[in-house]
């Protein structure tokens, strides 16, 4: 019985090899492969190896090597037609019967692979006519080199109706071929000549697993909507079934490069020409379900490199939802954080590829995004909103379908909750029961100063002291998150704020330790090369070490929570002398309260009248400085 290519190669790609050797052989994994005792030959030291990724297995001792088809074929002693039969049924995929029609339907595929190859061909040849000019200068303005132009098969649609359709035409091309192959858009109603499908576009040709072109993507010239155009759905092309840069992809994964998934078709080759060939992009939808199984294929753990924009924002967020269902032990999600405004193209040209390294180095484990999703943002000030909170957090977990990883994930995301909500937490209220705030400020106020002053005094000094500085704009702790907020904002001042940060009294360990992160970015970028864009470089690094310390989250929150106060509408010299003013007036704050507490420890082990005139001459310079809005005056 003879199968379809394609069917062939659709199960191929559904299946994984060491699932269906697994249920034969007991593998033990071995970095990026499994290793066991061959089935084929005694042995009492492995040396059969399974390769998910090259979908092959070898064994060292007897060379038994092959596929999965051949594995079932020979473990279980079936025919090509049975095993291949077995292994769809195991996977869901229906078996085509190989009708007439069938056999027809194929040689059709086969003469349109040919269609969409003679017009990628002709596409690339008007790129270098005169008209195709703009095209190529689009292009070269981009950054590409006539050998990355080449490699990728880039080329131009002249504006003109039925350009291409005249060429094919010569090549006996008919009409409906070229509508089959989505080149041309027949029009419903009757009358209307057909016309070409990408005009005045620089166009991407779009290639299947095997390398062939079955589908292309075009960038609008000047102005025009939409500003990309793919291909419709075609016998060739289904968009939810495969990537743009595949073929490329899979011989990059096969040697063990990471795999990078990127927004644009632009972005690709910009990583592809800065060496990291592993880079794929979906075709102009959200990942699908489809798309995630390709890239698991390629690598376990693959990167997902969004826009460090909004919009790249809600992809991740919406990559993160789509994945949580389909993970699996070892299979998960990386995403890489890039600044915001900056995508994978324009970090390279600014950075060079290390930036991009540095950003891959960063990059984020799946369950740091759920973790954001569901927490970044919301409020929590009372047991109804934590408790929503972790409800979310758990409902999340409960979508993952693997009950191993499934149960990993509540407890991960069970710890980080109980971590940063406290089950014996304090209000921070001070009015006790029967006296309201307001009297206990007035009676501390108005209490004489005793000649035999007692603990007491230090009592009622702690809280009238805290109840005299409530009204104040901005408690030390709020201004210091704003201090490192800005910093965070604005990642080029550390070049030259390094010095104030490091003298920058926090209070708290997170905050301490994040400040340790932001000065081993900035000395990272000490040096910056010529041209090389510095805030591009510390934001990669800072988001590097920050991923590193666990602070990602933290930072984030403490990044948007400064955009009012140090955010684009004040001219950033400006902001920025301003930040350093912030910060001595924080310093001063924080050597007053240190003095204060250290007078409240002197009088605790020596209430004598010396030490309460200190004490009270503090208190009420304390007071003064809040009400000017000033540390130190």
């Amino acid at each position: 019985m003879a199968f379809p290519p394609e069917f062939v190669e659709e199960l191929r790609n559904r299946i994984t090899l060491s699932e269906v050797i697994g249920r034969k052989v007991a593998l033990k994994r071995k970095g990026r492969e499994y290793a066991g005792l061959c089935p084929f030959h005694n042995e009492k030291t492995p040396s059969f190896w399974v390769n998910d990724q090259k979908a092959f297995f070898h064994c060292f001792g007897c060379g038994a090597h092959g596929d999965a088809i051949g594995f079932t074929m020979r473990i279980e002693g079936l025919t090509f037609p049975d095993a291949v039969e077995k292994l769809a049924h195991d996977v869901g995929l229906a078996v085509p019967v190989a009708t007439p029609q069938e056999r027809e339907r194929a040689q059709a595929a086969a003469t349109l692979h040919t269609v969409a190859s003679m017009a990628a061909r002709w596409f690339e040849t008007q790129l270098r006519m005169p008209g195709g000019r703009v095209g190529l200068d689009y292009l070269r303005g981009r950054g590409l080199s006539d050998d990355a132009i080449e490699r990728f098969q880039l080329g131009f649609a002249p504006d003109n109706r039925e350009a291409l359709q005249v060429a094919l035409k010569r090549d006996d091309v008919t009409e409906q071929q070229m509508v089959d192959c989505g080149l041309v858009i027949r029009p419903d109603e009757g009358g209307r000549a057909p016309y070409d499908r990408f005009r005045g576009r620089v166009m991407f040709p779009i290639h299947d697993r095997r390398g062939r072109v079955i589908a292309f993507g075009g960038r609008v010239i000047g102005q025009g909507e939409p500003k990309y155009l793919n291909s419709p759905e075609t016998p060739l092309f289904h968009k939810g079934d495969n990537l743009y840069c595949l073929h490329l992809a899979r011989e990059a994964a096969a040697k063990d490069r990471p795999v990078v998934v990127a927004e644009g078709y632009m972005d690709v080759i910009a990583l592809h020409v800065a060496g990291f060939d592993g880079a794929v992009a979906p075709l102009g939808t959200a990942l699908t379900e489809g798309q995630l199984a390709l890239i698991w294929r390629m690598a376990d753990e693959p990167y997902l490199c969004f826009d460090g924009d909004n919009a790249g924002k809600r992809a991740a967020q919406r990559a993160a939802e789509r994945a949580l269902p389909l993970l699996a032990p070892g299979k998960s999600l990386r995403f890489v954080s890039l600044p915001p405004g900056e995508d994978p193209d324009s970090l390279i040209r600014k950075g060079g590829p290390a930036a991009f390294d540095a950003a891959l180095k960063a990059a984020r484990p799946l369950v740091d995004v759920v973790w954001e999703i569901e927490t970044v943002g919301q409020p929590d000030e009372t047991p109804e909103r934590r408790a929503a909170i972790r409800a979310a957090l758990r409902q999340r977990a409960a979508t993952i379908s693997d009950p191993a990883v499934r149960e990993q994930y509540r407890n991960e995301l069970d710890q980080r909750f109980d971590a940063a909500w406290p089950r014996f937490r304090s209000t921070g209220r001070l009015a006790g029961p029967g006296i309201a705030g307001g009297q206990r400020r007035q009676r501390f106020l108005d209490r004489p100063i005793r000649r035999e002053p007692s603990l007491e005094d230090v009592a009622w000094f702690r809280k009238g002291a805290a109840l005299a500085t409530a009204g104040h704009d901005l408690d030390p702790g709020r201004r210091e998150g704003l201090l490192l907020g800005a910093l965070l904002l604005h990642p080029a001042w550390l070049e030259v704020l390094a010095e104030e940060l490091a003298a920058l009294p926090l209070t708290g360990n997170e905050r301490e330790r994040l400040r340790a992160a932001l000065l081993e970015a900035a000395a990272e970028v000490d040096h910056p090369g010529p041209g090389e864009d510095v805030a591009a470089l510390e934001a990669v690094a800072i988001a590097r070490h920050l991923g590193l310390a666990g602070l990602t989250a933290t930072a984030e929150a403490l990044r948007q929570d400064a955009i009012r106060g140090f955010g684009p509408s004040e001219p950033e010299a400006a902001a920025r002398e301003r930040w350093r003013r912030e910060a001595e007036s924080h310093r001063l704050a924080f050597a007053e309260v240190s003095e204060l507490r250290a007078a409240e420890a002197s009088f605790a082990s020596d209430p004598s009248e010396a030490n309460w005139d200190r004490l009270q001459a503090l208190r009420h310079q304390s007071i003064r400085s809040a009400r000017t809005g000033s540390g130190g005056g």
